[in-house]
């Protein structure tokens, strides 16, 4: 086992990796810009080391300096957590190269898996169900108004080396295509350094289902009970639940079965996450492959009992998965709020500012909160505006989303515009007590109506 671990992230992420790594009697290092010297994750470190300014770019992705750190201070492995490095093919090959042990899996993975396109070429070779969509890469306007055309109409586009909702563009009519075209193409390039675009169907209505796996370095491969991701705007996701309320026991082993036969002839070690699109008629087709921790994750956790940062770092020491299939049961239901320092009313433009006053709704039966901030903290505009994640699990479905409202309604902050009101009065929504919302009903439905100054909470 591992006696030290740099942690290569910040925020409430960072907070859980060290949290484990001390439970489990390992020593950890965390980074840290300028901007963060001050942070909850810096105080909690056994070492903490400043590797650049604020900005992401001279700090939380210099790859030279956090392996610089790593190597200095003695680190046997990097957690990357989720984000910034860790879908980064080139960092967990530099890890590779100075021995340092990347916690996830390898370069030649993460490559594969994380261009959008090729995934889904390898999806379909392994006979996962992928969205019907172009066979290459397009390269001009040209290519995919002929794309569209055999597929029809509505199409999205979408960034090849994507994630998390950029050079994304859906396109309902062909005169809408070209425009469409170059800024997704743009946003590519400004996001990834990559304008490669690709197009699939839109499957509508949509569930937003995915499957997470552990896999270990002896071919053991579990999967773990599925999360409804489908309440998103703009293709960010804002409550997560697990189980889906809308799968059976059958379609559960079925999908799961499919993700785990797909990952051992991957020759996948460490956790990922098969992302599914599900249509009305409950078809479940690929959409992408996270090879990463997922922000949640904690849903996952609260339901198995497992905790999943520990496994990651068993599984990248060596050691065999400690549980089977057959051991892993779901137990109630958690649902998950992602708890940002946004302004609903301004088009949820980042909040930066320092929070003044901070009241978390903590000392109840299955209430979780994973914080990366508290009272006095400057909330910076260099990075994503998450300040917490609030999970409840309870026997039923609809005891969870009871407390997890009141939770929302209970906490206090002061100093910056949060979207605790919005949660609370989303959660309040009919479709969201029966769990018959799609992916399209935030942006489609509950915004059109909504109103920061008054709650719709009784008007469903």
């Amino acid at each position: 086992m591992f006696t030290k671990v740099l942690v290569a992230n910040r925020g409430e992420i960072a907070v859980q990796i060290i949290r484990a790594l001390r439970e489990m009697g390992i020593a950890s290092v965390a980074i840290y810009s300028e901007a963060d010297a001050q942070s909850q994750f810096v105080k909690l470190a056994d070492e903490a080391v400043c590797v650049g300014p604020g900005p992401a770019t001279a700090s939380y992705l210099n790859m030279q300096a956090i392996i610089s750190v790593a190597t200095l201070t003695g680190c046997q492995a990097i957690h990357p957590g989720y984000g910034f490095l860790s879908e980064n093919a080139a960092f967990a090959k530099l890890c590779a190269e100075c021995q340092v042990k990347f916690i996830g899996p390898d370069a030649t993975l993460i490559a594969k898996m994380g261009d959008k396109a090729q995934a889904r070429k390898t999806m379909a070779q392994l006979g996962v169900p992928v969205i019907p969509g172009s066979q290459q890469i397009l390269s001009q306007v040209v290519d995919a108004q002929r794309a569209a055309t055999k597929l029809g109409y509505p199409v999205m586009l979408k960034a090849a080396a994507g994630g998390g909702g950029k050079g994304i563009r859906v396109v309902t009519q062909a005169a809408d295509l070209a425009a469409a075209f170059e800024q997704a193409q743009q946003e590519a390039q400004a996001s990834y350094e990559d304008d490669r675009l690709y197009l699939e169907k839109v499957i509508t209505p949509a569930k937003h289902i995915e499957i997470q796996v552990l896999a270990d370095e002896y071919g053991h491969v579990v999967y773990l009970p599925e999360r409804d991701c489908s309440l998103q705007r703009h293709h960010q996701k804002v409550i997560e639940e697990s189980p889906c309320a809308s799968f059976s026991a059958d379609e559960r082993r079925q999908l799961g079965t499919l993700v785990a036969e797909a990952t051992t002839k991957l020759h996948y070690t460490n956790t990922g996450t098969f992302e599914f699109l599900m249509g009305p008629d409950h078809q479940c087709y690929f959409l992408e492959m996270n090879t990463r921790l997922q922000v949640e994750h904690t849903v996952t956790e609260m339901v198995t009992g497992l905790e999943l940062i520990k496994m990651q770092i068993r599984i990248a020491a060596g050691e065999p998965l400690a549980v089977t299939q057959a051991e892993i049961q779901i137990k109630g239901c958690a649902v998950e709020a992602r708890f940002n320092a946004e302004d609903p009313a301004k088009d949820f433009q980042p909040q930066p500012g320092r929070i003044t006053q901070l009241h978390y709704p903590l000392g109840t039966l299955g209430v979780r909160i994973d914080a990366g901030v508290v009272v006095g903290d400057q909330i910076s505009p260099f990075y994503d505006s998450m300040l917490a994640k609030i999970i409840v699990l309870q026997p039923q479905r609809s005891a969870a989303l009871v407390k997890l409202r009141r939770c929302l309604q209970e906490l206090t902050i002061t100093g910056i515009q949060t979207n605790q009101a919005f949660l609370a009065d989303l959660l309040a929504t009919t479709k969201v007590q029966d769990a018959t919302y799609t992916t399209a009903f935030i942006e489609q439905e509950f915004l059109k109506r909504w109103s920061p100054n008054a709650s719709i909470s009784t008007a469903q």
